[in-house]
């Protein structure tokens, strides 16, 4: 088998096994870290489709945001940190094995472009010089699937009116203002007079 399609399984096996323990695994850390693998494993097989524009949104935008997202959701959970941080060293292996992974597959795109032999197997013609990934993704995108396109974007507008909504719920034990109650207050509900009889003062 040509070494570029045993990086492409191995890559698909990596992101397949990380994106089935995104959503077996209980502990949310563990999540997190497999959903990071799993991003970083589709960039790495767009990169070995050529599509590298897309390939580094993902990274900036998914890889990066992807730890914000798990803190909104452990504020809208009310999950306790303190046991997270207590066990940090419990949670340390399985970042290093993500970070190990990821620097593996980084490793095998190179490695894989340089000892390409094109004769076993032989690839697409390269891209013009004048070839435009972004104007391609962009021209695709807003032509022959912009229903596609705007039907996510109305997706996402819900999730983060649901996200909103979850943050703004009533909780048990806090406190809330209401404007209309304070405008009505009045002077003997703010205000209360304590007579106390005088004291001698010490040593007088």
């Amino acid at each position: 088998m040509p070494i570029y399609e045993i990086v492409f399984y191995a890559f698909s096996l990596v992101m397949l096994g990380a994106a089935v323990m995104v959503i077996t695994v209980r502990n949310p850390v563990y999540a997190a870290l497999s959903l990071v693998l799993t991003f970083f494993s589709a960039a790495a097989i767009w990169i070995l489709l050529e599509v590298e524009f897309l390939a580094i949104i993902l990274v900036l935008v998914y890889v990066g945001a992807v730890m914000v997202l798990f803190l909104f959701v452990v504020m809208m959970l009310d999950i306790n940190l303190a046991p997270l941080k207590e066990g940090f060293m419990r949670y340390l292996p399985a970042g290093i094995v993500v970070a190990v992974l990821m620097a593996a597959e980084l490793l095998m795109v190179l490695w894989s472009r340089a000892s390409l032999d094109e004769t076993a197997f032989p690839i697409p013609a390269p891209n013009p010089e004048t070839y435009n990934n972004t104007k391609e993704v962009g021209l695709w995108l807003y032509t022959n699937y912009l229903l596609a396109f705007e039907v996510a974007g109305v997706v996402l507008l819900v999730a983060i009116i649901a996200a909103v909504a979850l943050t703004l719920r009533q909780r048990s034990g806090g406190h809330r203002q209401n404007p209309s109650l304070q405008v009505r207050v009045q002077r003997d509900e703010r205000v209360r007079l304590v007579k106390m009889k005088p004291e001698p003062r010490q040593g007088g």
